[in-house]
């Protein structure tokens, strides 16, 4: 089977994702091999007992490198301490510890029109941290949990793994991506309740370092229509907010084009301002959602409310209520050194 990295030499000028960093390889073959004999079935079930569903081989090949460790486990926090996380008093012993996932909470009555209120935040921006530094490499470390995602047979229950990356890139050269997974994640108690004793246990941490090809990335433009354009304000808020996250988590956006963006957002329709909020990793931030009804989803953003840097992207479900996905950028910053 072809890799990932040998189907982009063939294809060469024809591979439409040439310009776009390789995503990191999930599982080796060993640890493949070893997931696969965890979830296996006895091959000869005695006859009249319903056999338990398994884990469906498309999932299997989506999870990533499961890395929990045996009893107590840890989950990487904002600061890059480890955070233990515990198996619920309730679950069978070996089993899978993680935590229930709950969305971001606005204060009372924080519920009106967006525009203004970033427009505001546009005009009183001061410089983030990483204006200060210099180097050829743009570097972020992310947070990040929603994709993959393993969903039971009868698709009402799911996990996912957080995963920390970091990435060093730079146009036209190669860059480094590493990766650190984390421990599952659920978006409700009921998907706890399942998958906590039919996730393997692993006594090994998972740690990926890969190279990045070098590729070349649009640079960012300056004026407000440009970025309209790169944002897909066409498309609506939705697609504005998956297209910010975008560009604030490959780039080192400076100021002025920080508050071109907020401005950007305020003439796109349906964001509601939502005031502030704590992200994930603690940190304060201002916070706008909009309601994608027509998919029962809602996006939110979340600022930082003096540098206007993106701190946190989250992705609910509607009805009811529950986690998608979220990504939290924990850090940002230009250096000379690779890796």
């Amino acid at each position: 089977m072809f890799g990932a990295q040998r189907t982009r030499t063939l294809l060469g000028p024809a591979d439409p994702a040439r310009r776009m960093p390789s995503e990191p390889p999930r599982l080796s073959a060993v640890e493949l091999i070893a997931w696969a004999e965890a979830t296996a079935e006895p091959s000869t079930p005695r006859r009249g007992v319903r056999r338990d569903a398994r884990l469906p081989r498309r999932m299997v090949l989506a999870t990533g490198a499961v890395t929990l460790a045996a009893g107590a486990v840890a989950v990487i926090g904002a600061s890059g301490a480890l955070v233990d996380v515990e198996p619920g008093p309730a679950d069978p012993p070996g089993t899978a510890a993680g935590r229930v996932l709950v969305p971001v909470a606005y204060q009372p009555g924080t519920d009106e029109a967006a525009g203004p209120r970033l427009r505001a935040l546009a005009d009183g921006l001061v410089d983030a941290a990483y204006e200060s530094s210099a180097g050829r490499y743009t570097y972020h470390r992310k947070q990040v949990w929603g994709d993959p995602v393993m969903t039971s047979p009868d698709g009402r229950f799911s996990v996912a793994f957080s995963h920390e990356t970091k990435v060093w890139w730079a146009p036209g050269e190669p860059g480094r991506q590493a990766t650190v997974m984390g421990v599952p994640e659920y978006p409700d108690q009921a998907s706890r309740d399942y998958w906590a004793s039919r996730l393997p246990v692993s006594a090994t941490a998972s740690a990926d370092a890969i190279p990045l090809p070098p590729f070349e990335s649009a640079a960012l433009p300056s004026t407000g229509r440009e970025l309209a354009r790169m944002l897909k304000t066409e498309l609506g808020a939705g697609a504005v907010g998956k297209e910010t996250s975008k560009i604030f988590g490959r780039y080192a956006v400076p100021r002025a084009i920080r508050a071109e963006v907020l401005r950007v957002l305020a003439d796109v329709p349906g964001f509601r301002w939502r005031g502030e909020v704590t992200d994930r990793a603690g940190r304060d931030g201002l916070a706008v959602t909009f309601d994608d009804r027509e998919h029962g989803q809602q996006h939110l953003l979340i600022f930082h409310p003096r540098t206007g840097e993106l701190l946190a992207s989250e992705l609910l479900t509607l009805g009811p209520v529950r986690m998608n996905a979220y990504e939290l950028i924990l850090d940002t910053g230009r250096t000379d050194r690779l890796g």
